[in-house]
């Protein structure tokens, strides 16, 4: 009504956890396969040389369920994304060796994987064709394409300085004293100050506004999670080799369309389609154009995480990108994605990678074979499509 102010209360511990359970329980999940084979390593999987390599490791498998999860959250899938990492890869190879630097080669691939997705989400939103058909026909053509210009040979690169962007760190030399770089610490409390700050700007929105809002103490319980595991990390990074390039960029990445799927009208807009595309379209949003723009997007991070795996390696590999894109749709499901659209996060997606990242590192650890990993990985991957449908069974949702 005009003129009544509505006020804010605060909800019960017990109804923030129930309705945040898709949220954390896939974080409580990789703290516990951390904790599990702490004790299974003799904390090998711990140590910081061990988290540095998690990170670099996974961090193209990574940047692709960025793009993967909104392709998801439409209720699209994208078979062809880690064909499109080795065609791109050998360009950027390519590119980078004719004596361009780095910065040309990384703005070459992006834009490569852009027209990618622009070609494919053409047939896909404005074509009608389903998305399966066209990416299943794009990971035989691109696959195809890498054999051709490569001659099925790898691309060798012309120095080191391509890989440094997969295994190159960030760090001042005025905050490195002796083994510790202390540039991760720096970074870590400046990102800690970041969160505070914004969680208790969003909690005086709420406030304002009249929704509800955590109790003080919750709320502060939460920060104080969040510094524990930025401490935690950025010690980490410090006391190896301090902050991986990779690293900072999937930051940016992460932050960059979290912001976008939380704060923007094509956020909105991406969610809406993926909830009912039908009712979308009679609300007016055009669901044709945030298809479109959705597949651009993963061509272009398909594009930016072929330039990594090929620093990764060291080199361009013809036969590169086998099984990327059922790592990333993985990822996303874990992560608590929806198989039926419309549910989804970026911090999910990358929580999702990061259990299937901890548990191939731990069991590699441990010596066992890639047999039993993809025995692992699956149960795991099937138990979290059984949990989803199950909180939307006893939500009312499907």
């Amino acid at each position: 009504m005009n003129g009544q102010e509505r006020t804010a209360r605060t909800i019960t511990v017990r109804s923030y956890l129930m309705s945040n359970m898709r949220n954390y329980s896939m974080v409580i999940m990789l703290a516990l396969i951390m904790i599990i084979f702490s004790f299974l390593t003799n904390g090998v999987n711990l140590n910081s040389r061990n988290i540095t390599n998690i990170f670099m490791q996974n961090s193209y498998i990574l940047l692709l369920a960025v793009g993967m999860v909104q392709v998801i959250i439409i209720g699209n899938i994208d078979l062809s994304v880690g064909r499109v990492c080795a065609f791109v890869g050998a360009l950027s190879a390519m590119i980078y060796n004719t004596g361009a630097g780095m910065t040309v080669t990384i703005v070459a691939s992006i834009l490569i994987g852009l027209a990618i997705g622009v070609f494919q989400g053409t047939w896909i939103a404005f074509l009608k064709i389903p998305a399966f058909i066209v990416t299943l026909a794009g990971m035989l053509l691109f696959r195809g394409l890498t054999y051709i210009i490569t001659n099925v040979t790898p691309v060798s690169l012309v120095d080191d300085n391509f890989k440094q962007i997969a295994s190159g760190t960030v760090n001042i030399d005025a905050l490195t004293f002796g083994d510790l770089h202390a540039t991760a610490l720096a970074v870590g409390l400046l990102l800690f100050v970041i969160i505070v700050v914004l969680d208790f700007a969003a909690r005086g929105k709420k406030i304002r506004n009249g929704f509800d809002v955590l109790p003080m103490g919750l709320q502060v319980g939460k920060i104080v999670l969040y510094g524990v595991f930025i401490a935690a990390i950025s010690w980490k990074f410090a006391t190896y080799r301090g902050i991986p390039t990779v690293a900072v960029l999937l930051g940016i990445t992460i932050v960059g369309f979290t912001f976008m799927m939380n704060n923007t009208i094509i956020g909105r807009y991406i969610y809406a389609v993926g909830g009912n595309a039908r009712s979308a379209k009679l609300s007016g949003i055009n669901s044709e154009m945030v298809t479109f723009i959705v597949h651009v997007i993963m061509g272009g991070l398909a594009g930016l995480a072929g330039v990594v795996f090929t620093g990764y390696m060291n080199s361009a590999l013809p036969q590169a990108g086998e099984n990327f894109e059922l790592d990333a749709i993985a990822a996303c499901f874990i992560g608590g994605a929806s198989t039926s659209g419309g549910i989804g996060t970026v911090i999910g997606a990358i929580t999702g990678g990061l259990v299937m990242a901890a548990i191939n590192n731990g069991m590699s650890l441990m010596n066992l074979g890639a047999q039993w990993q993809y025995v692992v990985k699956a149960s795991v991957l099937l138990l979290a499509v059984l949990y989803d449908i199950y909180t939307r069974r006893k939500a009312g949702l499907g």
